[in-house]
């Protein structure tokens, strides 16, 4: 390890216009200092490409459409599917879109990058050894990539629309409550003109593969041209609609007359799947014309949640509808025709060149409506789909407005920064050393004057967008009496609010995180830091509590009096020692909610498609059992929860013993990082990039996010990073990145944060030059040269 990363090290890079230094702290966090905002970029590029190449290059290629170049036919279906989802506009408009300078932020990011891949390539050994272990190279990037790639973002709700209209086809509007909560209260219209029964799964077969993650699966490297096809579908529709509905964040800004020194303290902990390497990455960026710490993606420049010594910034997502899924009637004649107004309009065909390794290039058509690309084609049926989504507007690759946001001076500066975010729609969250703290919450929103945007819609000119909210347009809060702004990406527009809150969107994640951040904000009147850092891993549950208050007047006889009084005495908090805990999510998620959709979904196919289900909808139905309990709702919803509960305790009994004492959520709940090769290797090599288990407090429903999937219990979807800022006195900040923040499995830094980040803590998060000299470990100087 030693040898890998020596405490000081000195490297003469081309391209490079002076003199910088990259300092590691003893966590791994670097700390770059360049002499320009230009040498800033070409330094945050070359680090990140030394700490990350493998993510990096695999996120490009993945983007681009590029991965059967470097790994053959298995993996062409998947780039056929990513380049419908890029970016075909205006290069200079989409750079303008983000920053008046971000044409040439990105050329001398990417020049950082080319530098680090060409030095590295010099001297293999300092390549990550993926690339040997796959037989691949990384590739020289070009200053568009970084903009055009589109399919990385989070955006919504089109896989919703589609599911929505399969479960209709033989369940209840109530039915799907249950796998997606409405919130504000609605009925989904079914737009004129569309047979919700022509709508067939298979129309997200495109886009579940152009975003999802690249699996090594054994088999896929050594596939064959014809067996291409058989990797179509690279990952499952359950594992797609869970990341989308467990995918958040919390964030919050305490105003300083709530907290003990005066100074606003602010915290962000962004929710995303959970991969090895780490989706985030923490970097502290020093040049003439700015000084900022924070979080960003690796392969983007700047940073998108953190501070600048006066403004300090983070974000959540928002529950903007942004997508959204056209029917068309094609021409049976000419089946590239589709109906527009009073006329057939022809469909763009775009030949696209794709190489395969170890095969010749070949051509594939992709085509696209006025709207945007073609999912799926039926000319028998004489109908096509497309979506539409704001990512086809300058200005929507993910995050990269932060590269305006992190330079602004002020809140104002901070505002019209914001206005340049165009997805995902975020809560912004601000506060800065002057006392201001402000939630602005932004994304593009499309207005759509005829209809909810929850179902698909004809695509004949009769539901067509009318424009984007602008930002004065949207809900705002600035320096509020209550003494703090907060989100967790619940339902939280204002009843007063023009517009309402269907004018942006339905559909939100359940608010039981919510809930909790406002009982502990709304009784604090000396806010600390350290009180931010135990919100942010809090492991009370919301939907325990409910539970429990149903438990409380249910007769649940003798044979269960036991597990009662286990729930009923419990503190509902999901910590790894707890047996209620264990009781209750597996009674709630193995037993009860197949229950409730049995009861709701006669068709088991149909069934399927609910899961992972949504708590909030789930629990309503409890709380206000309807007919689908019974002609006695309340009797029915009653034998439910002890039927349940009763094969949740002969579970449990089954796994764990009939002592109800000796069980631990710990032992079922855990946390393990499975390296993206994993699974490709063979015996020897299997595991060997993999971390974990540790058992992992928290669960899906409470602040410390911990989703875990079905079958394991693995933790799946939780914090990426967690970050808690003392305004004003920066060094007294605090962070955390999961596992680690390198992704050579080589380094010292690529797993040394895992068991820190699986308890709940936290390491020093420096910004003074005295504070990070003091804690540097590694010393990189860097010289230009020829």
């Amino acid at each position: 390890m030693k040898d890998f990363l020596p405490p000081s090290e000195t490297l003469t890079i081309p391209g490079l216009q002076a003199g910088a230094e990259i300092r590691i702290d003893r966590w791994g966090i670097a700390h770059l200092t360049a002499q320009s905002a230009r040498d800033g970029f070409f330094l945050q590029g070359f680090n990140a490409a030394r700490d990350r190449l493998w993510q990096m290059d695999l996120w490009r290629k993945r983007g681009l459409g590029r991965l059967a170049a470097s790994f053959g036919p298995g993996f062409l279906e998947q780039d056929i599917a990513s380049r419908a989802f890029l970016y075909r506009g205006d290069l200079e408009t989409e750079y303008r879109a983000y920053a008046d300078d971000m044409q040439e932020i990105c050329e001398a990011f990417v020049a950082g990058i080319n530098a680090w891949i060409t030095w590295a390539c010099a001297l293999p050994e300092r390549l990550p050894e993926e690339f040997a272990l796959t037989g691949s190279a990384p590739e020289m990037w070009r200053a568009e990539d970084v903009v055009r790639i589109r399919s990385h973002a989070l955006t919504r709700n089109a896989i919703s629309e589609v599911l929505r209209c399969v479960i209709l086809q033989g369940a209840t509007t109530e039915a799907d409550l249950l796998r997606k909560n409405i919130e504000p209260a609605h009925t989904p219209e079914v737009p004129a003109g569309l047979d919700t029964a022509t709508v067939p799964l298979a129309v997200l077969d495109v886009f579940k593969l152009a975003t999802a993650g690249v699996s090594f699966d054994p088999g896929r490297l050594e596939a064959t041209r014809a067996e291409a096809g058989k990797w179509r579908r690279v990952n499952s529709l359950a594992e797609v609609v869970a990341d989308a509905a467990w995918t958040g964040s919390n964030n919050w800004a305490v105003a300083g007359s709530r907290t003990a020194t005066g100074r606003p303290v602010i915290a962000g902990d962004p929710h995303r799947q959970h991969a090895v390497p780490a989706l985030r990455y923490l970097v502290h960026l020093t040049t003439p014309e700015f000084n900022v710490i924070g979080t960003g993606e690796p392969a983007a420049p700047g940073i998108c949640m953190g501070h600048n010594g006066t403004c300090a910034f983070t974000a959540t997502i928002f529950g903007s509808d942004q997508e959204d899924i056209y029917v068309y009637q094609t021409n049976p004649e000419a089946p590239r025709q589709y109906r527009f107004a009073d006329t057939w309009e022809e469909m763009e065909v775009v030949p696209e060149v794709f190489e395969i390794r170890g095969h010749a290039a070949e051509t594939h058509e992709l085509l696209f409506t006025r709207h945007g690309p073609v999912l799926l084609a039926e000319p028998a049926q004489n109908r096509a789909f497309a979506l539409r989504s704001v990512w086809w507007q300058p200005g929507t690759c993910a995050y990269l407005a932060g590269v305006s946001t992190m330079r602004a001076r002020g809140f104002e500066e901070y505002r019209q920064g914001i206005a340049r975010f165009g997805a995902p729609a975020m809560n912004h969250v601000y506060a800065d050393t002057s006392g201001t703290i402000a939630w602005l919450p932004y994304g593009f929103t499309p207005i759509r004057p005829e209809w909810d945007g929850l179902t698909p819609v004809p695509g004949d000119g009769s539901y067509e967008w009318a424009g984007i909210v602008p930002l004065d347009q949207m809900p705002a809060m600035v320096n509020p009496a209550r003494g703090y702004v907060m989100s967790a990406n619940e339902y939280n527009i204002p009843q007063d609010h023009p517009g309402g809150g269907g004018q942006i969107g339905y559909e939100w994640l359940e608010n039981c995180r919510a809930e909790r951040i406002h009982q502990v904000l709304d009784a604090t009147t000396a806010h600390t830091p350290a009180e931010s850092r135990a919100l942010q891993t809090d492991t009370l549950s919301r939907p325990a509590q409910r539970l429990q208050a149903l438990l409380a007047g249910l007769d649940t006889g003798p044979d269960l009096a036991a597990a009662r009084a286990l729930l009923l005495g419990w503190d509902a908090r999901m910590t790894i020692d707890s047996a209620a805990a264990l009781l209750q999510e597996v009674w709630l998620h193995s037993h009860l909610k197949p229950a409730l959709f049995a009861l709701f979904v006669a068709d088991p196919a149909l069934r399927a498609l609910m899961y992972p289900g949504d708590v909030e909808g789930m629990l309503r139905a409890l709380e206000a059992p309807g007919a689908a309990f019974g002609t006695d709702p309340l009797a029915g919803r009653d034998q439910v929860l002890r039927d349940t509960l009763a094969a949740a305790l002969a579970d449990l009994q089954g796994r764990f013993g009939p002592d109800m004492t000796r069980w631990k959520w710990g032992d079922l709940h855990h946390a393990y990082f499975e390296h993206p090769l994993s699974r490709a290797l063979g015996e020897s090599g299997r595991g060997a990039g993999d971390i974990g288990p540790l058992p992992k407090p928290g669960s899906g429903a409470t602040v410390m996010h911990a989703a875990w999937r079905d079958g394991d219990f693995r933790v799946v979807t939780g914090a990426s990073v967690r970050f808690v800022l003392d305004v004003g006195d920066w060094d007294n900040s605090f962070a955390i990145n999961a596992p680690g923040q390198s992704g050579d499995r080589r380094s010292p830094y690529y797993s040394n944060l895992f068991e820190a980040w699986s308890r709940g803590e936290y390491v020093p998060f420096l910004y003074s030059e005295a504070a990070v000299e003091a804690a540097t470990a590694h010393r990189l100087v860097l010289q230009p040269g020829g």
